[in-house]
């Protein structure tokens, strides 16, 4: 019985002995992960980050479509080739080496993911909470500082101007951010609460547009029998294709769970019309909805929060939240942009072999739906190898162009997004030697035609250096667009060659293909060298 009792205390001392061990383990972690994160938070460069940000989800998601068993197990793409897709979708550029039907239904959904967490909206709305927490931070460090200058009135301002750029005590912060959960910030700094509410906006904007894209292109689905017996000959259910689709459209990356991408639906013209406004509102048209929308629920709501953010959109430190008058313009100039091509791909292509068997309707909604993808979505009813060389030097003029291109014929210093602070227009030595993003394309163009050069001489009509070179604007512009490949086109037919549903990129050695999805991480992080060569005069 002693013995019983005896094991009974010492396990209960040794319980309450690991339970402070736990305790004091847990505070001593809580507070150096605090540190680790407020110093990242503050000393983090936003290009570092995006690197490391996309990179890791593209290897995770390589590691994850390799888990997954294929639809067709015979068709076994290479791992550089799975590596290529991953990279792909987590950079929204669509460039496909892999057909598509031949990924199972977790791998798609696997797709899917990248695609929504890698598109801008996503990774923008991430984004917002860092600069949310920075605001978080820098307010409680400065009542930290004015707390310990009211508690020693006795300081000399040059001992208190000293404490004050030093990092406040660890303790006063963690006090601060306990007792201070409810109003974190004096309720005078609107910065921070706008900065909050501009993300929950971002947040419920992307939830109402996916999920009623999602339900518009289900119902379309099962009312429209053609489009229903698509699906259904190639063995894809109604809502894996509608949830990949509304994704796809949205993030504007391009990808389809067919084959043919759109072109198998070039005659269903009501579900290309309900595409359409799922492109335009997730990249070129957001910064005008964005402000349209802050203005309704400014007039709705009556919050100064709305205010201050139509009022200052630079001092939020969004990239998407333009002024006035430079969202109206880039609106203006999405639609120009959008009737030109249209214009052109009616006057080119309306007897070509792109638009054959459809009617004047379908025509006319076909070549819309080729001016909207052409910008970013990379979406395509048509083979785009048998378009006009004029209509392909047009689309590739758009894909290069950034999303917030617009025309102002004046110059206002307001325009300057707004982590282009005035202080970076004074170049340093690294942006002064820095080159153009014309200068980058053309480097990368020579570097594929090294690598393919042997193909190049061999097969002359499909590796021609404007095939290349469309290949290279449209992984730079993470569009998606491809000529393609075509075994018609080879001068020497071998017997073995087989046409498939894929880019152009797919025919390319390791080495081209590596080159090429360099060229996408670069393409999906080129807002932070717009303004290289600025330094270069050429007059």
């Amino acid at each position: 019985m002693a013995c019983l009792y005896y094991s009974l205390w010492m396990a209960n001392a040794t319980w309450h002995w690991v339970k402070r061990l736990c305790s004091r383990f847990s505070k001593s972690f809580r507070r150096h992960s605090t540190c680790l994160y407020r110093f990242l938070l503050s000393h983090s460069n936003p290009l570092c980050i995006r690197i490391i940000y996309f990179f890791s989800i593209s290897s995770l998601g390589f590691l994850v479509l390799k888990s997954f068993k294929l639809k067709k197990p015979s068709n076994t793409p290479r791992d550089i080739d799975m590596f290529f897709m991953s990279v792909s979708a987590a950079t929204v550029s669509s460039m496909s080496t892999v057909e598509m039907e031949v990924f199972s239904n977790s791998q798609l959904v696997a797709l899917a993911i990248l695609m929504l967490i890698g598109g801008e909206l996503f990774s923008s709305m991430i984004g917002l909470q860092f600069r949310k927490e920075q605001l978080k931070q820098q307010a409680m460090t400065e009542s930290c500082v004015e707390s310990v200058a009211r508690s020693s009135p006795d300081m000399k301002d040059d001992q208190f101007e000293m404490d004050s750029a030093a990092a406040p005590d660890p303790d006063c912060i963690e006090a601060g951010m306990v007792g201070s959960q409810s109003h974190p910030i004096d309720t005078k700094d609107l910065k921070y609460h706008a900065v909050t509410y501009l993300a929950r906006v971002v947040t419920g904007y992307l939830l109402v547009i996916h999920v009623g894209g999602f339900i518009s292109v289900i119902v379309y689905i099962n009312l429209v029998r053609s489009a229903r017996a698509v699906l259904k000959d190639k063995g894809i259910g109604v809502l894996i294709f509608s949830f990949f689709t509304t994704i796809s459209s949205f993030s504007n990356c391009g990808f389809i769970p067919t084959n043919e991408n759109m072109m198998v639906f070039k005659k269903n013209s009501g579900l290309l019309l309900l595409i359409i406004p799922q492109v335009l509102l997730g990249n070129t048209m957001f910064p005008s909805c964005l402000r349209f929308l802050l203005w309704v629920l400014k007039s709705t709501t009556r919050k100064a929060e709305f205010e201050y953010m139509l009022k200052n959109s630079q001092e939020i430190g969004y990239y998407h939240l333009l002024p006035h008058l430079h969202s109206l313009l880039l609106l203006v100039t999405v639609l120009l942009f959008v009737a030109i091509q249209l214009i052109f791909c009616c006057a080119l292509e309306w007897r070509s072999e792109a638009l054959s068997g459809m009617n004047f309707y379908q025509k006319l909604i076909g070549a819309l739906f080729l001016s909207v993808n052409s910008r970013h979505a990379g979406e395509s009813i048509a083979d785009l190898s048998t378009l006009s060389p004029a209509i392909l030097v047009l689309f590739a003029i758009m894909m290069y162009l950034p999303s917030h291109t617009s025309f102002m014929p004046f110059k206002d210093e307001g325009f300057t997004p707004a982590n282009q602070d005035k202080a970076k227009n004074n170049m340093g030595l690294l942006k002064t030697l820095t080159v153009s993003q014309l200068t980058h394309l053309a480097i990368f163009v020579i570097l594929i035609c090294i690598s393919e050069r042997k193909k190049m001489s061999e097969d002359p009509l499909n590796f021609s250096v404007f095939s290349i070179v469309i290949e290279v604007v449209s992984a730079y512009g993470n569009v998606g667009f491809s000529t393609g490949y075509s075994c018609d086109r080879q001068l020497k037919h071998d017997g073995v060659c087989k046409d498939v549903w894929y880019g152009f990129a797919g025919r390319w050695s390791n080495e081209g293909k590596l080159i090429l999805i360099f060229v996408m991480f670069f393409g999906r992080l080129k807002k932070y060298n717009m303004r290289g060569g600025k330094a270069w005069k050429l007059n």
